[in-house]
């Protein structure tokens, strides 16, 4: 049985996002919470925040046991892009791009109805 979580519009770029995703696929969530907790990456504890989400989803609506959970599949698609000027020399202004994540995480126990 799978239970989903999903954070959107998160403020950082899904390569930046992607780098600590990476870390905890395929991993216990007890073990994946364990190693973001002291990861320095902005991204570490809104990920960590999702986990625990889809954690939390399993247990409510499924009934799973959050110690036979595994994080089966994460990824991180692109949001939304703001756009932005910002002055440059000589009456100028150049686009500055601030992107956005959609993290979807889903848990996993095993279990086949």
């Amino acid at each position: 049985m799978q239970a989903k979580a999903i954070l959107r519009n998160f403020r950082m770029s899904p390569q930046k996002v992607r780098l600590v995703a990476d870390l905890v696929r395929g991993k216990p969530v007890a073990e994946a919470l364990a190693i973001l907790q002291y990861m320095p990456h902005k991204a570490a504890p809104e990920i960590a925040r999702v986990i625990k989400s889809a954690s939390a989803n399993a247990d409510h609506n499924f009934q799973m046991t959050p110690e036979d959970l595994v994080v089966k599949t994460i990824f991180v698609d692109a949001g939304p892009v703001l756009k932005r000027y910002m002055p440059r020399a000589r009456g100028r202004g150049d686009r500055i791009i601030k992107r956005t994540s959609h993290i979807t995480v889903v848990v996993d126990d095993g279990e086949t109805l």
